[in-house]
């Protein structure tokens, strides 16, 4: 640090200063400091940093499964935005309910300055609890005073969806749900339900998957087999995945005999046969806003909640709007 503030003209309570990303750097010295580092290779210590400031400069993630799309997509999200932060990732799966104060001894082992919970284990949290001493945003999960909230807005999602298939003249719109305990699926299905108690139609018995295509085609094989379907709103769009399969396999053509709209928007839903209507997450912000939340909690900030939109993306496959 001394060689960097002699080759940059300045103190090395300045080289500090660029180093921890204070504000109180003028740009063209910080341009000056950051410059005299690249070229003499000068890499912040991550653990003599740690011993002085007491924060290591790392995050935690838990998570139930990384076998979902949209929990995967939000670890990319959350490993980017942490990454451009500054800060490593550290990443733990909790399966069960019992595992997850092992997760967090595992993390606190580990040094992390907060972590960041992802959807179905929120619910793992909020009924076992989490160590005082650890700072915590949660993911998708109702409001709760002891944690800050980011979550998507799945009701207004599912909703828009719903609605936008009733416009196109079905009757009514039947559902393909996501698991029990999973904050995100309650509320697709909410909005869904909302949706058709405010046009005064009576909503059908909703049917649960679990988030796989493979679930999403059982599904399909029930709802196929009844001439009475004509849209479908699936709760993300692996499920809609195997429901247009198994309409496929019935001969129930999309959209001309049942029109279908997902949730999530994933990178292939264009590539869908027909292209799948859907409603976008926006993964990036979530885990932009996931992590900011989380530094800001790290540096004492109060929990908050925070709502992300959600916007509706209509393909081939809801067909077309007065039908």
């Amino acid at each position: 640090m001394a060689d960097v503030a002699a080759r940059a003209g300045v103190s090395g309570q300045t080289v500090s200063r660029v180093v921890n990303d204070s504000p109180r750097v003028d740009p063209l010295t910080r341009a000056r400091v950051e410059a005299a580092m690249a070229q003499l290779g000068y890499r912040p210590h991550r653990a003599a940093r740690a011993l002085r400031t007491g924060r290591t400069q790392t995050i935690g993630l838990v998570v139930s499964t990384l076998a979902t799309i949209g929990n995967s997509r939000m670890l990319q999200a959350v490993a980017d935005a942490a990454a451009v932060r500054g800060y490593a990732l550290t990443v733990v799966t909790v399966p069960a309910a019992r595992e997850l104060a092992d997760a967090f001894e595992r993390l606190r082992d580990q040094g992390v300055d907060g972590a960041i919970v992802l959807n179905e284990a929120t619910a793992l949290a909020r009924d076992a609890g989490v160590p005082a001493d650890v700072r915590v945003v949660v993911v998708d999960s109702p409001p709760d005073d002891r944690f800050t909230v980011v979550q998507s807005d799945h009701e207004s999602g599912a909703r828009a969806a719903t609605e936008h298939l009733l416009a196109a003249g079905h009757d009514t719109v039947w559902h393909i749900a996501g698991p029990e305990g999973s904050y995100a699926a309650a509320q697709r299905e909410r909005g869904w339900r909302g949706a058709l108690e405010g046009a005064g139609r009576v909503a059908p018995p909703v049917l649960r998957g679990d988030w796989s295509a493979a679930s999403g085609h059982v599904a399909g094989e029930a709802l196929a087999e009844r001439g009475d379907v004509s849209a479908v709103f699936v709760a993300n769009d692996q499920m809609a995945l195997g429901l247009l399969r198994a309409l496929a396999d019935a001969d129930r053509a999309v959209p001309e005999d049942v029109a279908v709209v997902g949730f999530d928007d994933v990178a292939d839903a264009a590539d869908y046969r027909p292209p799948l209507s859907t409603v976008r997450q926006d993964f990036d912000e979530l885990g932009e806003r996931a992590v900011d939340a989380l530094i800001a909690a790290i540096h004492g900030a109060a929990p908050t909640t925070a709502l992300v939109p959600t916007r509706l993306i209509v393909r081939a496959s809801a067909g077309e709007s007065g039908r």
